[in-house]
């Protein structure tokens, strides 16, 4: 009896070491789950696997695991109803991507950032909006990414900031003292040109490591490399006015005929090239 007891204890290690960051945690520790002023939440909060919104900017979380936490509440006098979303983030080398990544939306496909991108105080904390059928308002509070959004097509609803002060008190945020001056800058726009570009060769590596260690399907991955390859060639054709034509038709090819080890050397190629210039003036419009 004893002996099976301590085998108990040694399985309940290891499932402890094993739940992913997050599933430790209630709900309540990342939503606000009674109401905010004339704000009524809704009684169905809920939490799953993912990166929520940074999904949309090719996030890698394949390697670890992220939890989004999903709320919204309803003013009847407004008639506004925000939508919240906290992601924590697994704190994987992949963490150091988020500043970067919470504001690609906000931008067209070259990284400009878009004429209704805001960079507000609110309380004192810094925060990343952008003002178009409603707002959108992001921060990250060290590896987690906050969202407050709402519809507002007219642009005439009051905006809920009650809600987003409640959110900002609750995970304040760390956001750098950015402006959108500096964002909309020279310097600033060269800045993200090239960590995008520097992201995009980062993303490739990482999924040709798990096409190595066999935990991903080896032809959607190469699919998804040859996109981020793609990109990181647009953006050396419209910023440093190298042809990405004869390059993207190659790696097209590669990728039909599914030749991995073509694509990867490319990738090597274009490493190599980058080491090389990224220090260089790029041509801004």
């Amino acid at each position: 009896m004893q002996r099976i007891s301590r085998m108990m204890i040694k399985i309940l290690i290891l499932i402890f070491l094993l739940v992913p960051k997050g599933y430790g945690y209630a709900i309540s520790d990342y939503l606000i789950t009674s109401d905010i002023g004339g704000f009524i939440a809704s009684k169905n909060p809920t939490a799953g696997r993912g990166p929520g919104e940074l999904a949309g900017g090719d996030h890698f979380y394949h390697d670890h695991v992220d939890m989004t936490y999903r709320i919204s509440y309803f003013n009847l006098q407004t008639r506004v109803g925000p939508r919240i979303q906290v992601t924590e983030h697994a704190g994987s080398d992949s963490d150091k991507w988020l500043l970067h990544e919470i504001d690609i939306e906000f931008r067209n496909y070259y990284g400009i950032p878009g004429k209704s991108y805001i960079v507000k105080k609110i309380d004192g904390h810094t925060t990343i909006t952008f003002g178009s059928g409603g707002w959108d308002y992001r921060w990250l509070s060290e590896n987690k990414v906050i969202l407050v959004e709402y519809t507002d097509l007219e642009m005439r609803k009051p905006e809920p900031l009650e809600v987003v002060k409640a959110y900002l008190a609750k995970h304040p945020s760390t956001l750098p003292p950015i402006t959108a001056t500096i964002q909309r800058s020279q310097e600033g726009i060269t800045e993200w040109v090239k960590d995008e570009m520097d992201r995009r060769l980062w993303l490739s590596d990482k999924w040709f490591l798990q096409i190595q260690v066999g935990k991903v399907e080896s032809s959607e991955a190469l699919q998804t490399i040859v996109k981020s390859m793609n990109v990181f060639l647009d953006y050396r054709e419209k910023y440093y006015n190298i042809s990405a034509k004869s390059e993207k038709e190659s790696l097209l090819g590669y990728l039909e005929a599914r030749n991995g080890t073509a694509i990867k050397n490319k990738l090597t190629e274009y490493k190599t090239w980058w080491s090389v210039n990224k220090t260089k003036s790029i041509n801004l419009p």
